[in-house]
């Protein structure tokens, strides 16, 4: 793995002089995932097997805001999104199961045309497949009880994660929130110039997050996760 330091400081985490560099970024990014095979090992870039401590994780994190039996909050289960869907991962595994409709975006067509047999059973409670890229997307407003972001949202330039967070606030429903999962750095965020991907500090996200005006309501930690790995943290935002 290929990569840079980026900036002496949070607010130079990944930006570019021109709008020509910009697209390169994003076009580079696209040719990669296009050489990614359709399939979970894929998705998680030869991680297949950390899938259900992941899922777990996920959902330990997510219920207690939930208004379901067993959850205890108030967020509804109606619609959600999932962003960087894949072939939809995250979708059959952590959100179909709870949520009445969930939609998926992804800039990899093939990715989104091998979705519904991956999703089996579950591809009827998808309500729309966005084959679009986050850095232009912009969800319907008052859709979504819960937006779910997760090892996607390093491909976006800063300027460009903070009009994407902007969007999503709109496209909440009231009282829906905003749910991130990324690896983090312990130190200063670092680019990966084979996938064109950008693993940001805490600091660089807390910039972000307060650039945005979303308050962080809860923060936690991926356990169980390879030590060799970078730290995956969870972040529930409103």
């Amino acid at each position: 793995m290929a990569t840079r330091s980026l900036g002496d400081g949070i607010d130079e985490c990944l930006r570019f002089d021109t709008e020509q560099e910009r697209h390169q970024w994003y076009s580079n990014a696209a040719k990669y995932w296009e050489a990614v095979p359709a399939t979970i090992n894929g998705m998680l870039g030869g991680f297949a097997d950390l899938t259900t401590r992941d899922v777990t994780a996920s959902l330990d994190f997510l219920r207690p805001f939930l208004s379901v039996v067993g959850g205890g909050g108030t967020v509804g289960t109606s619609y959600a999104l999932d962003c960087g869907s894949g072939i939809g991962r995250v979708s059959k595994q952590l959100l179909l199961p709870i949520f009445s409709k969930v939609d998926l975006v992804e800039q990899n067509g093939s990715f989104l045309e091998q979705a519904p047999e991956y999703l089996g059973e579950y591809s009827v409670k998808v309500g729309q497949y966005y084959a679009e890229g986050l850095q232009t997307f912009t969800p319907e407003a008052g859709r979504y009880d819960v937006i779910w972001c997760q090892w996607v949202l390093a491909h976006l330039t800063d300027d460009d994660l903070v009009a994407f967070f902007n969007r999503c606030k709109t496209g909440l429903k009231l009282g829906g929130m905003i749910f991130v999962k990324e690896n983090v750095t312990k130190n200063k965020s670092a680019a990966d110039d084979v996938d064109h991907s950008v693993t940001r500090s805490l600091d660089a996200f807390y910039k972000i997050f307060s650039d945005t005006g979303l308050n962080i309501v809860k923060e936690k930690s991926q356990p169980n996760f390879p030590k060799a790995l970078f730290p995956v943290i969870m972040f529930a935002l409103a």
